[in-house]
């Protein structure tokens, strides 16, 4: 028994997974493929070997729920000022020495997942309060994708949106069906080199490109990608223009990209918070290279923050962080200036929801 103790753990069947010739399991979730003893865990955390099966011990549970504007996952061109009801579980798939969610994503306390909430409650929560979508998110939604994927099936018959926050790390079978829910998801792309994958990350680069060539060019799901610049780490001008034009080349100029700003967290307290001035030159070079969406994120830069119409220049969404504060979009996306249609999912522009952040308990309601 777990020192967590079972009362916070749930033991759902996992799936993904298939029984070696030795007796143990191995998971086929995500390219880590863990062999797992009776008992034993994965480096998620979340995912065990009991009674000779896969389960998953976060099934229902949470670390909690918020009211957040769209833009904060960070997506700019999905439905725009909007509300999502965003939460996460615990664990992660990677080990980013620089998280800036670790007491989430590399929580090994269950005692951290204080609410709880049936698939159905969380999709009558979001449409009670207003929600366009549900993010799945703080923690990789990879990892607990039964629950995820239980979720949106329930959010889809009530006409609520999904989104996955994700680095992105998924083995192609689960991807397909993980994403065949999903509407919307931002893409981690930590890095643009092998090395700050597996040094900084514990992982490769190859399987998250892999996966944002799915899903833009399989899949209907709406795409946004989002790289955490770290000082010396993954900011040379030469890596960025890497970055640029491997998107430009494989994705094409309609993926929007943020840039966010790094602050000293977790192993990395020693390296310094990300300069405004580097996410300005890591948004030049993207715009350099042909991407028509790029955003600088975690910094007041209404520049940086803003959606421009590609065809005219016109800034079509003016934004101060998550402030919207001038809209001139027509329900279907369209450029009031000149007309152009803007790549993203639109509809007709109403009171945003605004910076807000509204914790939630569903507990109640589960």
């Amino acid at each position: 028994m777990d020192a967590a103790g079972p009362a916070l753990e749930t033991s759902h069947p996992g799936r993904w997974w298939h029984v070696l010739e030795d007796g143990r399991i191995q998971c086929d979730l995500c390219p880590r493929d863990c062999r797992l003893h009776e008992g034993q865990r994965g480096l998620c955390f979340v995912r065990k070997m009991e009674n000779g099966r896969m389960v998953l011990t976060t099934y229902g549970r949470s670390s909690g729920f918020c009211v957040d504007p769209i833009e904060k996952k960070p997506l700019n061109n999905f439905y725009p000022g909007t509300s999502v009801l965003s939460f996460g579980t615990a664990g992660c798939n990677l080990a980013c020495k620089f998280c800036q969610n670790w007491d989430i994503s590399r929580s090994r306390e269950m005692d951290r997942l204080q609410d709880a909430a049936a698939p159905e409650a969380i999709a009558q929560a979001a449409a009670q309060l207003g929600c366009r979508s549900v993010a799945y998110t703080y923690n990789d939604p990879v990892i607990f994708a039964e629950y995820a994927m239980d979720i949106a099936d329930a959010c889809r018959a009530r006409g609520v949106q999904n989104v996955a926050v994700t680095a992105g790390y998924i083995h192609a079978e689960p991807r397909r069906e993980f994403y065949a829910k999903m509407d919307a998801a931002n893409v981690d792309l930590k890095a643009f080199t092998d090395d700050f994958y597996f040094k900084l990350c514990g992982a490769h680069l190859q399987p998250v490109l892999d996966t944002l060539v799915y899903l833009v060019k399989e899949t209907g799901v709406w795409t946004e990608i989002t790289t955490l610049l770290i000082p010396d780490k993954n900011d040379s001008d030469a890596e960025l223009e890497a970055e640029s034009r491997w998107i430009m080349e494989n994705l094409g100029p309609d993926v929007p990209l943020h840039f966010s700003a790094f602050h000293p967290d977790w192993k990395m307290t020693d390296v310094p918070a990300t300069p405004a001035a580097t996410l300005l030159r890591a948004r030049d070079i993207a715009l350099r290279a042909g991407l028509r969406y790029v955003y600088t994120g975690n910094v007041h830069d209404t520049a940086g923050g803003s959606t421009y119409c590609p065809s005219c220049g016109e800034a079509v969404i003016v934004r101060d962080w998550y402030r919207i504060d001038a809209y001139r979009l027509s329900a279907q996306g369209a450029c009031l200036g000149c007309g152009a249609r803007l790549a993203g999912r639109y509809q007709k522009f109403g009171k945003p929801f605004g910076p807000r952040r509204i914790p939630v308990r569903l507990s109640a309601a589960a």
